[in-house]
């Protein structure tokens, strides 16, 4: 019998995030360092079991196991791009919250990608699990091999993997799903119209920062352009700012993606486990883990 394969689906974090206009075509222009979370969904696939999905853990609760789940969703369009695909049946452990600007569905797309491409053989780099990942969804590109990048375009356009130093984090989510599409119309850019935006913290052939507080200071220079109109979407995420900025040792706080999840930034791992403690004690309805991004 087929061995079970395992991945983990780590959360994706926009370390900072710059529209830069609207296109024509609808879709906005994004400039993005992204990193990953130690935190994540795990997905498994049995091969040659009948397909389908099967879900579980602390956020699986109305999620969907039908086409529009984006794990079948990935299996339908690497299908498409290849004849005789061998596959098998998912379980997905779903600990991210969903709907939370960390690309969890994102993240799980990619991990069934990854799965796929190694129950066929196939290394990450061909063209039908790139042309595949790039039908799923804009951010799954650079979830597939989720590795520190400058993404830009839509999502398309990749930079090449970053070695960042260590950045010690606490995620946090208050438990209220925001969607991508009201946040785009908060900003309220008109089709072909451009976008001042805030300081790129990277260009394409920067050397990445030697250190965390180098790479701390650098982000503190940039932001998140969707960050305030998803403050306006979604009051809640002023709150969550407010309460992560006053955290002690806390070095900077910021939205990640569209929101609502935020993160703060530490200089070292007992911080922000103690961080995480205290945020318990005063918000015990809220998501929070303390993690390390890179």
């Amino acid at each position: 019998m087929p061995a079970k394969l395992a991945t983990r689906a780590p959360a994706k974090v926009n370390l900072t995030l710059r529209v830069l206009g609207r296109r024509a075509d609808g879709y906005h222009e994004l400039d993005s360092l992204v990193a990953f979370a130690g935190v994540g969904d795990e997905l498994s696939l049995m091969p040659g079991e009948a397909g389908g999905l099967q879900l579980s853990g602390p956020f699986a609760e109305g999620l969907s196991t039908g086409p529009d789940n984006l794990v079948l969703k990935a299996e339908r369009i690497l299908r498409e791009e290849i004849a005789g695909l061998r596959s098998g049946r998912f379980h997905l452990i779903k600990r991210l919250p969903v709907a939370s600007g960390i690309g969890g569905g994102s993240a799980d797309a990619a991990a069934a990608l990854r799965l796929l491409a190694r129950l066929n053989k196939l290394p990450l780099s061909h063209p039908a699990l790139l042309a595949a990942a790039g039908r799923i969804g804009a951010d799954v590109p650079v979830c597939l091999e989720a590795r520190a990048r400058v993404m830009r375009g839509i999502g398309e356009q990749l930079g090449p993997p970053l070695r960042l130093p260590r950045l010690f984090a606490l995620l946090v989510n208050p438990g209220i799903a925001v969607e991508t599409a009201p946040v785009f119309r908060a900003l309220g850019l008109q089709a072909g119209q451009g976008h001042a935006g805030g300081v790129e913290a990277f260009k394409a052939n920067d050397p990445s920062p030697a250190t965390s507080a180098s790479l701390i200071a650098a982000l503190a220079a940039a932001g998140n352009d969707l960050e305030a109109p998803a403050r306006a979407v979604a009051p809640v995420v002023s709150e969550v700012l407010s309460v992560l900025s006053a955290l002690p040792g806390c070095r900077l706080a910021r939205m990640s993606g569209s929101g609502a999840t935020c993160f703060a930034l530490f200089d070292d791992c007992r911080a922000s486990a103690a961080a995480a403690k205290l945020l318990a004690h005063g918000r015990p309805d809220w998501w929070g883990k303390p993690t390390v991004l890179k």
